[in-house]
């Protein structure tokens, strides 16, 4: 029985902050793959999430990666056997029946060449994850940036709705997130048979062409990848094919900046933030925003979120969107109801591991760390963090991803990291190894940028290094923000014990 108006009952509220996900009430293998898989680059955000997903349903798996790290344990834990060695080994278990590698392993590696000799198919994670994801059940969400936080909201949202229903008889929702939604501590939740399934759908490679999304969310499109599409134009036919891929009774949800030629692609209904729906922003607190969201035929108040930004409000509204227009509408749920309900689940999400992730206060220093390599992200970042820490200088360890990226977004870096009061730049992380000889820059051109604009900045090196540099100048009130999605991640203990140390000096 959906609770409604003067009925909105505490023990809805109670539900949605009792945030363990029941055990699901399917536990069959996936038909369309086989029992015994073998997975290559098991502790990538992607590939583990989807380990998550197979051994609930009764997959065999094992896998190999490069390195340890907490996705690795954790499926360890979960009973899967993953190898750890610096170098990729040709050996595959006996009885695999499929490998399934990630974008970062090439067709050349060892494995895939042992797998091709026997006779074993290898599918990209990205094909694997079409398979795995439920076909009518599933809601794709692509686009430049916001992916992982809109698609831990869509599913947030999902949840509202379906703990709506005080008899549980409506089924829960799952996901499948390229980052680990920090209240879950994990990258992906099963569903159950029926439920509605929320995927982060990446367009690096065309890898979301491989998903059959009933509805979508593109949150915005930008120039970004271009070591792969070459121009914006391909990027934009990407996202074109991608969201053609919604059937006419789904529904597609856009951000306000999506180009007209990808809507014009769509066969579903299309609402657009801004012409079909609206965001108001309501007040403010320390960075943190409450809005009003308006649609046609519902609309919700006050909708207060636990995650900082102005941009969030628009994530939050696309998900809010989406679940009303689609998944009310297949429940027969009230739109306004549906609205209510699916934004009090949003405002149980607190954030994942990696985006504006709080690394604690150590020696009166507040520490933040984003995944945010793109210029829009960085100054996205920048701007959440002046309102987050108002007064206080903002000093920045960034990372650059890829020496192709930063020669082509050199100057929009440069733009964006002016509004730190200083900048330390780390060596550039070379994820996929693309350097093409012509289009390549490296920490000391961003800092070059960084100074000729009269920024105080400076190269930082790697690791132990970068810290002791950015440490070096840290003085007053101040706050550290940690940006770049390569391994700039891994400083974090060397940060918090030099900012012990300096205290105790």
């Amino acid at each position: 029985m959906l609770e409604q108006g003067t009925t909105r009952s505490a023990s809805f509220l109670a539900r949605l902050a009792d945030f363990r996900p029941r055990a699901p009430r399917n536990r069959r293998p996936i038909s369309v793959l086989p029992e015994r898989i073998h997975l290559l680059g098991a502790g990538g955000a992607g590939v583990s999430g989807a380990a998550r997903v197979l051994v609930a349903h009764g997959h065999v798996l094992s896998g190999h990666d490069r390195a340890e790290s907490e996705h690795v344990k954790l499926l360890r834990s979960l009973g899967v056997e993953v190898e750890v060695s610096p170098q990729e080994c040709a050996r595959l278990p006996l009885g695999v029946q499929l490998v399934v590698r990630s974008a970062a392993i090439s067709l050349q590696s060892p494995a895939v060449s042992e797998a091709n000799a026997r006779g074993i198919p290898v599918l990209k994670y990205s094909e694997a994850l079409g398979r795995i994801t439920p076909f009518g059940r599933t809601l794709g969400v692509a686009g430049t940036h916001g992916k992982t936080t809109t698609s831990w909201m869509l599913y947030h949202a999902l949840r509202g709705l379906a703990l709506s229903v005080s008899d549980g008889s409506l089924p829960q929702p799952g996901a499948i997130v390229g980052g680990v939604c920090r209240k879950l501590g994990s990258n992906a939740v099963l569903h159950d048979d029926g439920g509605w399934f929320a995927v982060e759908s990446c367009e690096y490679d065309r890898s979301f062409l491989n998903l059959s999304p009933h509805g979508s969310i593109v949150t915005n499109v930008e120039a970004d990848h271009l070591d792969y599409f070459g121009d914006f134009e391909q990027i934009k036919s990407a996202f074109a094919r991608f969201v053609e891929r919604a059937p006419v009774n789904g529904l597609l949800v856009l951000g306000p900046d999506v180009p007209r030629s990808v809507e014009q692609a769509a066969r579903a209904p299309v609402w657009r933030l801004n012409r079909d729906f609206e965001v108001q922003l309501k007040r403010e607190r320390s960075g943190y925003f409450t809005f009003d969201l308006k649609g046609s035929g519902f609309s919700v108040d006050s909708v207060s979120l636990a995650v900082p930004g102005s941009f969030n409000a628009l994530n939050a509204g696309c998900a809010i969107a989406l679940s009303v227009g689609l998944v009310a509408r297949e429940w027969k749920m009230d739109p306004n109801e549906a609205a209510f309900h699916a934004a009090r689940g949003i405002e149980q999400y607190v954030g994942s591991q990696r985006r504006f992730e709080s690394w604690g206060c150590h020696g009166g220093v507040e520490v933040v760390h984003d995944y945010a390599h793109h210029p829009t992200e960085v100054n996205v970042t920048l701007e959440a963090a002046s309102r987050v820490f108002p007064g206080r200088k903002l000093h920045v360890l960034f990372q650059p991803h890829q020496h192709s990226r930063t020669a082509r977004f050199l100057a929009e870096f440069a733009d964006s990291l002016r509004r730190a009061d200083r900048v330390v730049v780390a060596d550039v992380y070379g994820a996929r190894a693309h350097v093409d000889g012509e289009n390549a820059a490296s920490a000391s051109d961003l800092v070059d940028r960084l100074r000729a604009a009269n920024k105080e900045a400076l190269c930082g090196g790697s690791g132990r290094s970068a810290v002791e540099a950015l440490c070096e100048g840290l003085s007053g009130d101040c706050a550290v923000l940690v940006l770049g999605a390569g391994d700039i991640v891994d400083v974090r203990d060397d940060l918090i014990r030099e900012l012990a140390r300096r205290r105790a000096a």
